[in-house]
């Protein structure tokens, strides 16, 4: 008996009820809330650092799926690879042998990380979290991990201890026994690890949430502190490594910072097969596994898949030959100062920050009466639904795919393809021009379209 199954078959017969399946069988509110906003596009086709419709117009994409598209969508090299590991029939996951595959990303891997030694793969960002709090504990013997107020490190139970921020933690207690502290106070910091408990600090050098850097200095001063109280410093660079940041890591523009744990997951996939990574010193990995008795005290069953590490390998190799970090430097720097120039235009347009491709856009008070009026109406209702009013814009208006950077901020967080073009950003700085000076002029438009997230947000209460 032949098995036959067709996707594109498939596709072709149920692709149109996609928002309905959803709604019928998944997470009910994210259709909801994507017919509300005016997001419930059909998108056909992907490549780079576009979307394309039915009709053939083109969506430039400023999220890269939450920084999982590093290289953008369908590099032809990571994809080739991933034929190619397909199509050479391995005897993969066997458990009781060693394949190549892993080995030789982990040797790619840190060689942009020489001062640490080993590589543990997992399958997510949260994963390689949890793999770095569980290492952090058994190697130092202490309980109780530090993290920053308004961290983003995961959602599992273990990193979700970590999360700083209340929202995503509540109604989820008990959680592990961790403390946040202020990023940035050191002296925070030096009052926790007086108490003697603590196993390390997880920290992301720049916050997704919100996009706030870690000061300078600051990195280096704790990693001190953390060893002087025998410590481990863990670098979470799931969102901010591999590129993102204009170097291959985000804590290297700090001279002198050498984290004993790092985490890396999201863009290392090629945007194909999801792989999580923690790297880390040679010393912390063997008391973990320090006999044979111990060799399967921490592992994944699809860890080190073939697939997940052919495209590992493929997007570091794109990552070197392609000179994507001297493109995020370059791109970045130049959509930075664009946005930057606009603050003095504009009276609701705060600030702008980051680095590389991951830049922050941070809306507030006016000045003028009539903005402020309009501006008090809106924090009355729920605090983010500015930034939310340029993101609709931004997509119905001009085919640019924003989000804001967390749940009541007044912040947009660009964090596109790493392969994004000079053409690209003068594509999103024009639109986002138009759609502040309608803000500005007291267009109908925008401010009519605030009221309808107002009245969503009064309903919700």
């Amino acid at each position: 008996m032949t098995t036959e199954f067709d996707l594109g078959a498939l596709l072709a017969e149920r692709g149109a009820e996609r928002y309905e399946l959803h709604s019928r069988y998944l997470n009910p509110q994210l259709p909801r809330m994507l017919h509300t906003i005016g997001f419930d596009k059909v998108y056909e086709r992907a490549e780079g650092a576009h979307f394309f419709d039915a009709e053939g117009n083109d969506y430039l994409d400023m999220l890269a799926g939450f920084g999982v598209m590093g290289l953008g969508r369908h590099h032809p090299v990571v994809r080739k690879a991933l034929h190619d590991v397909l199509d050479l029939d391995l005897a993969d996951l066997t458990r009781f042998d060693c394949q190549p595959l892993p080995g030789l990303l982990a040797e790619r891997l840190l060689a942009h990380t020489p001062h640490l030694d080993r590589v543990f793969f997992g399958n997510s960002g949260t994963e390689a979290v949890e793999t770095a709090l569980k290492f952090a504990r058994y190697a130092t013997g202490r309980p109780r991990v530090l993290y920053c107020d308004h961290a983003f490190h995961g959602l599992t139970t273990g990193s979700l201890s970590v999360n700083g921020e209340t929202g995503f933690r509540d109604g989820f207690a008990p959680l592990l026994p961790d403390t946040a502290v202020p990023l940035g106070d050191l002296d925070a910091l030096a009052r926790e690890l007086k108490k003697g408990d603590v196993a390390a600090l997880i920290v992301e050098p720049i916050q997704g949430k919100g996009v706030h850097e870690a000061p300078p200095g600051y990195l280096r001063a704790a990693q001190e502190l953390l060893h002087k109280h025998k410590a481990l410093l863990i670098a979470d660079e799931v969102q901010t490594g591999l590129g993102r940041t204009g170097d291959f890591y985000a804590y290297q523009h700090e001279d002198g910072v050498e984290p004993d744990l790092v985490c890396v997951a999201k863009a290392l996939s090629g945007g194909y097969v999801p792989v999580g990574a923690t790297l880390g010193k040679d010393w912390v990995f063997k008391k973990v596994y320090s006999s044979m008795d111990r060799v399967l005290v921490h592992s994944a069953s699809f860890g080190s898949n073939a697939q997940a590490m052919a495209c590992g390998l493929a997007v570091l190799s794109v990552m070197e030959q392609e000179q994507i970090v001297a493109n995020v430097r370059t791109t970045g720097e130049l959509l930075k100062m664009r946005l930057t120039e606009l603050i003095d235009k504009y009276e609701l347009l705060a600030d702008v920050r980051g680095r590389g491709l991951m830049i922050g856009i941070e809306f507030g008070k006016p000045s003028s009466l009539k903005l402020r009026s309009r501006w008090a109406m809106l924090q009355a209702a729920r605090k983010g639904l500015f930034a939310q009013m340029v993101v609709v814009p931004l997509l119905q208006r001009h085919r640019i795919l924003t989000q804001v950077s967390g749940d009541h901020l007044e912040v947009i967080k660009l964090i596109p393809p790493l392969v994004l073009s000079e053409a690209d950003v003068d594509r999103f700085v024009d639109a986002f021009t138009a759609v502040m000076d309608d803000a500005h002029s007291g267009g109908g438009l925008m401010w009519d379209f605030g009221k309808t997230l107002i009245k969503q947000a009064v309903a919700n209460r």
